[in-house]
């Protein structure tokens, strides 16, 4: 996974999305997301791949135009959710603390 990260930044670098506007790449990544649950609907799962590897591309350049890194980020999530508890609600997790 490294490595094909290394490679997204390099081809970033490469056409000068590193140093470019974060609210457009916001924008991509929102239109990303989008492209998955609609390949999710459709039940398409070779475009929901195809999705989720998009959204990955853009979060990895999005968090290098801000000054960080998509590893640094999933590590500080991580640490957040690591002992959360809660239950599973109509498919969904609910962080205890969110329960009712």
């Amino acid at each position: 996974m490294q490595d094909t990260t290394d490679r997204i930044r390099t081809w970033a670098v490469m056409r000068g999305l590193d140093d470019a506007d974060p609210v457009k790449q916001m924008l991509k990544l929102m239109e990303e997301v989008g492209e998955v649950a609609a390949a999710l609907a459709r039940g398409d799962m070779a475009a929901v791949k195809d999705g989720i590897g998009d959204v990955y591309v853009v979060q990895t350049i999005l968090s290098m135009q801000l000054g960080t890194s998509v590893e640094e980020c999933a590590s500080i999530a991580y640490e957040e959710i690591k002992d959360r508890k809660g239950d599973m609600v109509n498919g969904v997790f609910v962080k205890e603390s969110d329960l009712v």
